[in-house]
């Protein structure tokens, strides 16, 4: 028969037959809930018939009935009473399930967040979409009618969210636009590279959200629970519901310390740094500057992950360092990526290997950090050569730079926004959804085949906002996204090696070759990333001035 996993202790199941007590005894399951009311279809045994096969074979039987599509509160807090006095697993049964589904979704809602309750009964084969609501208001029945509605709803202040808001109020000012995020602070990522280079202070890379936010743009300071897009709303914790002509949804990508074992516990000391963080980018620089030997292990996990050239930036940063103090012989550098290439774009790799060979740095490929014991300094790398049985080894380092793995935020993961691996599912040159045609995506969300880089966004940005104005118009999508992105890969202090590039590898360079040519290192690349940059990206991309970002039109023939 079908069990339907929710969580450790409870599985939901169809409909259950007396004849499958055994197998339900088999499984483990020390009480079963019925939540089907007698005599609601002609082939259903009656509960008591159920119950008294599971009593011969020592199974509790609890009655709960409920009529389709009339969950009450009461309901829910019972059943989760319930399972508080069952022994436990227990298996809840009714049609499909999915009324056993909603009791439990409803009776954790105080407990678990809405993310977690949708990610399990999703796992299970339940789609919990139609009380997100109640879910979000702790598993009550929301009496607040009161909902706020705009033209425009972003979801996500980063770097695509408040630059798509000011592209917006360039092409129409008066249009009414609201924008969710909970951070008070609002950060250029990019910056952070150099920050663990040394090169940067790192509170040059913060900014308060509320100084960035457009003028004349709602600023709603709250943490979205759940979409419900069919009825053109959005869900935000405490279950107050914002309503929307227009969606764009770019709340960035989830680092996800967690799945390394030890990792939260030992980041930040113990030789353990990430750029990835503000507050862990200085200690980047704290250990580089003072290492004179021993082994430096730098981690990059499997794709996608956002900037996939910063894990070997922070290599070659480091390498340079040590270089420049002399002391780069005593020092091991590996280079551990769980990929298989250096750099997913072949014409760059000869510049960059000039630079692994000059610092001497081991190249280990296919291993994916899994573990690390802080205070051992010892690391624990799965090793998945293809045609080759996965080997797990550890390695000693004296310092370790840690690239996180990455997903696409809970919220999104469990959304009806989301494709088959959590991504936000869009038309990679539109950018609008391929379900919802009020709802675009740009930045690290979205499931376009794009590097997921900041400079990515700055070229997203002019797309959504000309196609959402041409939609508003009545008409097609007039620009299309090329998936530009760029890479500066900060091989050494004073030089780079600027990568960019589109869909499918095509190089995609801003400036004539004899300026910057983008294949080698140039000092004129890195005068780019140090000092014209950061003024794009506060000056322009967030103001809506698209320097360096016209979108490219659609061609009709």
């Amino acid at each position: 028969m079908e069990l339907n996993t929710l969580t450790a202790g409870l599985s939901a199941s169809p409909q259950v037959m007396p004849d499958d007590l055994q197998a339900i005894k088999d499984a483990g399951f020390r009480a079963i809930i019925c939540n089907r009311p007698d005599g609601e279809g002609g082939d259903q045994p009656t509960f008591q018939e159920v119950a008294k096969a599971a009593k011969k074979l020592g199974i509790e039987a609890v009655y709960q009935p409920i009529v389709a599509g009339k969950v009450s509160d009461a309901d829910a807090t019972a059943f989760g009473a319930s399972l508080q006095d069952l022994p436990g697993p227990v298996l809840a049964y009714c049609r499909t399930g999915t009324r056993s589904a909603t009791l439990w979704s409803l009776s954790q809602a105080g407990n678990l967040s809405v993310a977690d309750i949708l990610a399990a009964t999703k796992n299970a084969g339940y789609d919990m979409g139609g009380v997100v609501r109640r879910i979000a208001n702790g598993g009550k029945t929301p009496t607040d009618t009161g909902d706020a509605s705009y033209a425009v709803v972003i979801v996500g202040a980063g770097a695509g969210g408040i630059a798509v808001a000011a592209s917006l109020k360039a092409r129409k000012p008066d249009l009414d636009i609201a924008i969710i995020d909970p951070a008070d602070v609002h950060y250029y990522q990019p910056g952070w590279t150099m920050v663990g280079g040394g090169i940067f202070d790192a509170q040059t890379t913060a900014r308060t959200m509320g100084s960035l936010i457009p003028r004349g743009v709602h600023w709603i300071k709250a943490a979205v629970a759940a979409f419900e897009p069919d009825n053109n709303a959005v869900i935000l914790d405490g279950c107050r519901v914002v309503k929307y002509d227009r969606l764009v949804v770019t709340p960035g990508i989830k680092l996800d310390w967690n799945k390394i074992d030890g990792l939260v516990e030992t980041l930040g000391q113990n030789g353990v740094t990430s750029n990835y963080r503000y507050d862990l980018a200085p200690y980047t620089w704290d250990l580089v500057s003072s290492m004179a030997s021993g082994r430096a292990i730098f981690t990059q996990p499997p794709m996608p992950i956002k900037c996939a050239g910063a894990p070997q930036k922070a290599m070659y940063l480091s390498g340079d360092a040590w270089f420049r103090r002399g002391v780069l012989k005593d020092i091991d550098i590996q280079f551990n990526n769980a990929g298989g290439v250096l750099f997913g774009v072949k014409d760059y790799v000869p510049a960059l290997m000039e630079y692994v060979k000059k610092y001497d740095a081991n190249l280990n490929f296919f291993h994916n950090l899994v573990a690390v014991d802080g205070p051992a300094k010892k690391a624990w790398f799965d090793v998945a050569k293809p045609d080759t049985p996965v080997e797990r080894i550890a390695i000693d380092f004296d310092m370790m730079h840690v690239c996180p793995p990455q997903t696409a935020p809970d919220f999104i993961r469990v959304s009806p926004l989301a494709d088959a691996a959590g991504w936000v599912d869009v038309d990679q040159y539109s950018l609008r959804h391929k379900t919802y045609d009020n709802i675009w995506s740009l930045g690290d969300v979205m499931n376009a085949p794009n590097a997921k880089t900041a400079a990515a966004a700055r070229m997203q940005a002019p797309v959504v906002a000309d196609n959402m104005v041409a939609d508003m118009r009545g008409g097609a999508p007039v620009a299309q996204y090329n998936g530009y992105g760029s890479c500066p890969l900060t091989v050494e202090r004073g030089k780079i090696v600027l990568a960019e590039f589109g869909y499918g590898g095509t190089l995609l360079p801003s400036f004539p070759k004899f300026l910057v040519d983008g294949t080698k290192a140039t000092r004129a690349a890195w005068f780019l990333k140090e000092k014209m940059l950061p003024p794009i990206y506060w000056k322009g991309m967030l103001k809506g001035r698209e320097w360096l970002a016209k979108p490219e039109k659609i061609s009709v023939k």
